[in-house]
């Protein structure tokens, strides 16, 4: 009988040391602020704390993450950049493991209001990460122009609204998600804007976007017409694209096929427009809160990120 042989032993290297989340942190803020100060401020730590995760995270991955800039401002090298969206996933996934353990479990469910523009453009990524870190909640959204999501709140019908800005919230509470300047949107073909009367493709509804582009217009003292008239804003695309008509629309979404309009093409300034969240008469608690909190929260980054983009 032949003697068995002991089973070869494997050798390895050492094995990578794992990315600590609070250094990943503080990298993607000092990233999005351009500053070793600001992003300080917003993780709760001195500025050389802060620099000296930096220099941490730097030495584990052996590369250089940011160029020093004057002025104190900072910019992403090339493995800077390459390691930015990465480390973003990995928070998110990290943050949503802790909420999923250490979050209260709450159920129930919300009746939440949006005009549909709204409901496309940011409601997605808000539900999917809301879903995933609150199972027991239950989300019904309802999509409506503004002005009838309002009533609707006001009736108990609806417990949370994403609602525009615009004289029909009138003193009904609500706190601001969204700030941003109202622009003119044209066809990237095609040249509606340098039409007399100026063509508009508008919501069919008392939509506030609107109403100040007809007031801009009127005090300009550009001629116009409302050649188009649609329930949202997606219905208005159409017209702009084939070059018919001009719009009004954040720059936060502004599809393929569509441009603003540069300031020395002449069309008149608009002002600035919000996107606020109220809520509903015996709204129905506590997964309101929980709801509005992940809204509110979603909507400030999206702010910070579009504030860094301009």
């Amino acid at each position: 009988m032949g003697m068995s042989m002991p089973a070869p032993t494997l050798t390895h290297g050492p094995l990578p040391a794992g990315l600590d989340p609070d250094l990943l942190r503080s990298f993607v803020f000092i990233a999005e602020e351009g500053s070793f100060s600001r992003a300080a401020e917003r993780v709760g730590r001195t500025q050389s704390a802060v620099s000296m995760q930096v220099q941490r995270l730097e030495g584990q991955l052996g590369r250089r993450l940011f160029d020093r800039g004057r002025g104190g401002q900072v910019g992403l090298t090339r493995h800077g950049a390459m390691l930015l969206e990465r480390a973003r996933e990995l928070l998110r996934l990290n943050d949503e493991i802790w909420a999923s353990f250490r979050t209260p479990v709450v159920q129930g469910r919300v009746r939440l209001g949006s005009p549909d523009d709204y409901a496309l453009r940011y409601l997605p990524p808000v539900l999917k990460s809301f879903a995933d870190t609150h199972p027991g909640i239950e989300v019904a959204v309802e999509c409506l122009p503004s002005v009838e999501l309002l009533p609707k709140l006001r009736a108990g019908e609806l417990d949370l609204s994403l609602l525009s800005e615009g004289e029909e919230i009138g003193a009904w509470p609500s706190i601001e998600l969204w700030r941003g300047k109202l622009r003119w949107i044209t066809s990237e073909r095609y040249s509606p804007h340098r039409l007399d009367p100026l063509p508009l493709a508008l919501s069919r509804t008392s939509c506030s976007w609107g109403k100040a582009a007809v007031e801009a217009l009127e005090a300009a003292g550009r001629r116009y017409r409302v050649a188009y008239t649609s329930a949202s804003q997606m219905g208005t695309h159409a017209p702009v694209m084939a070059g018919l008509a001009v719009t009004v629309s954040t720059i936060s979404w502004v599809p393929e096929g569509l441009r603003v309009v540069r300031r020395e093409e002449g069309l008149p300034d608009l002002p600035d427009f919000g996107i606020r969240l109220a809520r509903g008469r015996d709204a129905q608690q506590p997964v309101t809160d929980v709801l509005a909190r992940h809204i509110t929260d979603t909507f400030r980054g999206e702010m910070r990120r579009m504030d860094r983009a301009a």
